[in-house]
């Protein structure tokens, strides 16, 4: 058990070689829907150009329902989920309580609150362990992330995860639904507003004063496909609620992928800003 959990932890570092393949371009086939007149195009061309001459496949997602607003990027390709699941092994861990009947325990709560604010690895392998793949699955079925795959050899960081069933989770989160109550919803979010400085980069990046900001990222180096660098939120204020997730691979360097990321978060930012 004791190595068992110990390979866990490293997975972040793991590099397994695999056949390199080419990269897509990172902005092909950037689509938007509104119910806002002329914004869908204006997130169109915004993420198109953030995205103009980067390198790597990126997947983006946003959803933002005051607007009926949607954008998608490669939203069904699967990465390398990395940090991001620690947000999926927290939603099993409150759904499973919530089916018992009971609370978090004082320990479960404090591996949480490690895991999301400070990704720690430990504290992911401890939750991992305890909830067992199944429970995962039984999450993943309930969510609706019908194209999420957990690793089951216990490398929790190589679970599959496509841009829209991130997005499907951060969407349990913004609003009531038949998965996680509010005191669960309520939680994660508390823990993603709290996520540590250096860790809070990503899809933040431009969002508007008066905004609160809910983020969870991933990164992790492998032979093939270089960095693998991830960002989800949850952004609520001026009167709405909306989410965005961006996936990447076949980065230089973690903050090449980080530059990335950015670049859409301010444009998107940027183009629902004007739309309050």
């Amino acid at each position: 058990m004791r190595r068992r959990a110990w390979c866990a932890q490293l997975v972040c570092a793991c590099l397994l070689a695999l056949a390199p393949v080419p990269t897509a371009r990172a902005a092909a086939g950037v689509s938007c829907v509104s119910g806002q007149k002329g914004l869908a195009t204006t997130l169109r061309k915004g993420i198109t150009r953030a995205l103009s001459g980067r390198r790597g496949t990126v997947a983006v997602a946003l959803h933002d329902p005051t607007t009926s607003t949607r954008c998608a990027l490669r939203d069904t390709y699967a990465f390398d989920a990395a940090s991001v699941v620690k947000v999926t092994v927290l939603g099993t861990l409150l759904w499973d309580a919530q089916r018992a009947g009971r609370a978090l325990t004082e320990k479960e709560e404090k591996l949480a609150s490690s895991m999301i604010t400070r990704s720690a690895n430990s504290a992911t392998n401890t939750l991992w362990n305890q909830l067992g793949v199944a429970k995962v699955r039984g999450f993943l079925t309930a969510a609706k992330m019908t194209r999420t795959e957990p690793n089951p050899y216990g490398y929790w960081g190589l679970t599959q995860l496509t841009a829209r069933d991130q997005q499907r989770l951060t969407g349990l989160l913004a609003g009531p639904n038949d998965v996680l109550n509010a005191t669960s919803r309520s939680y994660v979010l508390e823990l993603m507003g709290k996520v540590v400085k250096s860790q809070r980069w990503g899809t933040t990046e431009g969002a508007p004063a008066g905004v609160a900001v809910h983020v969870k990222n991933g990164w992790l180096p492998r032979e093939s496909f270089g960095w693998r660098v991830h960002s989800s939120g949850v952004f609520v204020g001026q009167g709405r609620t909306y989410t965005i997730t961006v996936l990447s691979q076949g980065n230089s360097s973690m903050k090449y992928g980080v530059t990335t990321i950015q670049r859409v978060a301010r444009a998107v930012h940027s183009a629902l800003a004007v739309e309050v």
